[in-house]
């Protein structure tokens, strides 16, 4: 007799797409167990707690997933899983950095229950599924018609630079703010998920999640990033001093920590 049994994750803010979502997965793909969770941390913490979770379903717009930037680090973190996203959003700009931020597929909720078991499908047998959607170039506007080449090449013109991406889009959420805040207090990661009543495995996740947003491949590095200002930190909010990690005052005046 085999023990084998499919495990899933759906991490949804509606309860009811929750249901629907569970019965499809149980119908059609056989799943034996789904846990379900109605935020980031609520996902993460499920996801750390059991090991045998080999697919998750994440909705953009539940508590605390706010940036691709958290996407990424659930796929670093769990690279057995297969991820997929669930949304209503349609927006061209939600697609490209889910999919750039390496899950598994990007699935409409507006689907027809049968188109989205085939979009599963596709991605339960190792593929990647993207939305019909982003090849549709209506909302872009007329091609334009090809000009004709000129005989001598113009002179070359400055090129302006490219303008820098929103901090909005891969922005901190608040859970990492937090998290970050600590860091920069000298806090081990075992008393930052006292602090905030997460468990371990969560803030380990919520910390890849920091690294990648400044690039970084340690604790000191954050640490020291997050004690200067950054896009979305909440004015006024500077590291309070902690008795085992001092502060002082780098040469360009800003709030560091001895690290």
């Amino acid at each position: 007799m085999t023990t084998d049994r499919r495990v899933g994750l759906i991490a949804d803010g509606d309860p009811y797409f929750r249901v629907a979502a569970a019965a499809i997965l149980t119908h059609h793909f056989g799943f034996a167990e789904l846990i379900e969770a109605s935020s980031l941390d609520e996902a993460l913490e499920r996801l750390t707690e059991n090991e045998r979770i080999e697919a998750a379903l994440l909705d953009l717009s539940m508590a605390g997933m706010r940036t691709p930037t958290n996407l990424r680090a659930i796929r670093e973190c769990f690279p057995h899983a297969r991820v997929a996203v669930l949304s209503a959003s349609n927006a061209r700009q939600d697609i490209l950095s889910a999919l750039e931020a390496g899950v598994h597929g990007y699935m409409l909720k507006s689907l027809p229950v049968a188109d989205l078991v085939k979009a599963l499908r596709v991605v339960f047998e190792g593929g990647i599924y993207v939305p019909p959607c982003l090849a549709d170039i209506s909302s872009g506007g007329s091609l334009q018609p090809l000009r004709e080449l000129p005989d001598v090449a113009p002179e070359p013109q400055p090129v302006p630079p490219e303008p820098a991406p929103a901090a909005s889009v891969h922005a901190l959420t608040s859970r990492q703010r937090e998290v970050l805040d600590l860091l920069v207090q000298g806090k081990s990661n075992k008393e930052i998920a006292l602090a905030l009543k997460l468990g371990e495995g969560t803030v380990k996740i919520h910390m890849a999640a920091i690294f990648r947003y400044f690039g970084v491949n340690n604790r000191a590095a954050a640490a020291v990033a997050g004690a200067r200002p950054y896009p979305n930190r909440p004015r006024g909010v500077l590291p309070t001093e902690d008795a085992g990690m001092p502060l002082a005052v780098g040469d360009n005046g800003l709030l560091l920590r001895e690290i």
